[in-house]
């Protein structure tokens, strides 16, 4: 370091003010100090470039490594890539959590693939025909059973004389508002079915396909042909997404629809109505009832749906009572929700001990120990119910669909990265493309998340991104409205 004046090491002076800089920094807040660190960071736009382009994750994932993309047939070289060039040598990534709890921005990522991955199913496209359109649909309901009376939304249930054997009142008698603390909390926890409440949650995707076997096998009854003749005849292609109730109990929204043997681009058999796949439905919810797991925990009882099912038809054109847009919006909704939406916790648990201190109703509480008990029973480990005991037991995907029913997430995330290296002048990074060329990468994960300052200054730029979307939409709208005005009074 060359001595002279303004060197913090050789000038008394300059030493005295940069000590004095540095004490200010260590007298600021974490955030503060965090912000100056930031603010000072040589590479800081391009830090800003990467934050946008993961849309401003609260998670980001960051890898470090490189990537050379080569022409097959000649072995040059036509790009490369390093993250040695990088702010702090790295690269980020989305952390892609659906839930909006952990990660609002990835999660509302997520719901738009899901709007598109169902729509498709609905309306084509995607890969998917637009005759789909005139296949039998339906937007089906499936719901738990009843364990045991529970506080609802509006008027609750009135009251009875006498006592339940655990001396609560029999009902409520009271009117509770929408986002009452109170809704979905039993009338008296020593009459409700925790136990059964937990394995019904944890036997739900089982269920879930045994209404999907079921439904062929009464469509070849109502139709009047084989239970193996029909599986050449028709399929049922379905999506599916699960929904925690206020009770805490799960239940699937789902799309059904009647295609030819050949999947999406074959029509139906005439025989294959609205009317009669509505039938079908019914009568096959119903019939599901499968034995409870060998344990003397819960051993009296078949696990079943619940008695309330709503379906409703989806017909092409204006006459239907839902649209396929508002079919997709709703479904795409439930996938950026998870248990937080009954008050339990979006994290698992690792000790009986720390369930007492979580900060949910007491409800939820016994729910989780119910979980957390269950799964320590012998006959029971095959459930892994202590690993899903923050999520109630159930165990399944948020949403499921069947192979034909439409286009599939990766296909999605491929299609926007394809975009997205379009826009960016053709960098590849991560994979080998179909055109001519092979990518050889090695990267190597080496960390997530922000400090408070990156957090605090990715969350602006998510808002601002979801501020432009609503925007653009807004404007979208506005400009449909005004075609269809001018369509309908010509100058």
């Amino acid at each position: 370091m060359t001595p002279g004046p303004g060197n913090p090491w050789t000038d008394p002076t300059a030493r005295r003010a940069h000590l004095t800089r540095e004490a200010r920094l260590r007298a600021l807040p974490d955030l503060d100090r965090d912000l100056v660190r930031l603010g000072a960071m040589p590479d800081l736009n391009r830090w800003l470039e990467q934050i946008t382009a993961t849309g401003g994750c609260a998670h980001p994932v960051y890898l470090t490594g490189h990537s050379t993309t080569t022409d097959r047939a000649t072995g040059d070289v036509l790009r490369r890539y390093s993250t040695a060039t990088e702010p702090g040598g790295r690269l980020a990534v989305r952390c892609r959590n659906r839930r909006a709890s952990r990660c609002a921005p990835c999660s509302r990522e997520h719901s738009g693939d899901t709007f598109h991955l169902v729509r498709a199913g609905l309306s084509g496209g995607k890969g998917v025909p637009e005759s789909v359109r005139t296949h039998p649909r339906l937007f089906v309901t499936l719901t738990a059973p009843s364990f045991g009376p529970v506080h609802r939304a509006g008027t609750c249930h009135p009251v009875r004389r006498g006592c339940c054997e655990h001396g609560g009142r029999r009902g409520c008698g009271q009117a509770h508002p929408d986002g009452d603390v109170v809704t979905g909390q039993p009338l008296c926890a020593g009459c409700y079915d925790y136990v059964g409440h937990v394995l019904w949650n944890s036997a739900a995707p089982a269920l879930w396909k045994a209404f999907r076997d079921n439904l062929y096998h009464h469509l070849a009854a109502r139709a009047g042909v084989g239970r193996t003749a029909v599986r050449s005849l028709v399929r049922v292609s379905a999506a599916k997404v699960a929904e925690y109730q206020k009770r805490g109990a799960v239940h699937f929204h789902a799309v059904i629809r009647l295609d030819g043997p050949d999947g999406p681009t074959s029509p139906p058999p005439a025989w294959a109505t609205t009317d009669l796949l509505l039938e079908a439905v019914r009568s096959a919810a119903a019939a599901v009832a499968l034995a409870p797991p060998d344990s003397a925990a819960y051993s009296d009882v078949r696990l079943r749906f619940g008695t309330q099912l709503d379906a409703h038809p989806l017909t092409d054109g204006d006459g239907g009572r839902i649209t396929d847009e508002a079919v997709a919006a709703y479904v795409a909704k439930y996938t950026s929700k998870s248990v937080e939406t009954a008050g339990a916790v979006d994290r698992r648990i690792d000790s009986f001990a720390e369930i007492r201190h979580l900060k949910v109703t007491s409800h939820v509480r016994a729910l989780i120990s119910t979980a957390w008990r269950l799964g320590g029973l012998p006959e029971l480990e095959h459930l892994r119910l202590r690993a899903w005991a923050h999520m109630l037991g159930y165990r399944g995907h948020c949403l499921t669909k069947t192979r034909a029913y439409s286009t599939t997430y990766g296909q999605l995330r491929a299609d926007r990265a394809d975009h997205a290296r379009t826009q960016a002048g053709g960098r590849e990074l991560f994979a080998d493309r179909d055109d001519g060329t092979v990518t050889e990468a090695a990267w190597r994960f080496i960390g997530t998340g922000h400090t408070p300052a990156e957090a605090l200054i990715a969350a602006g730029i998510a808002e601002d991104i979801a501020t432009n979307r609503e925007i653009a939409r807004e404007e979208l709208a506005t400009s449909s409205q005004a075609a269809r005005s001018a369509v309908r009074s010509p100058a």
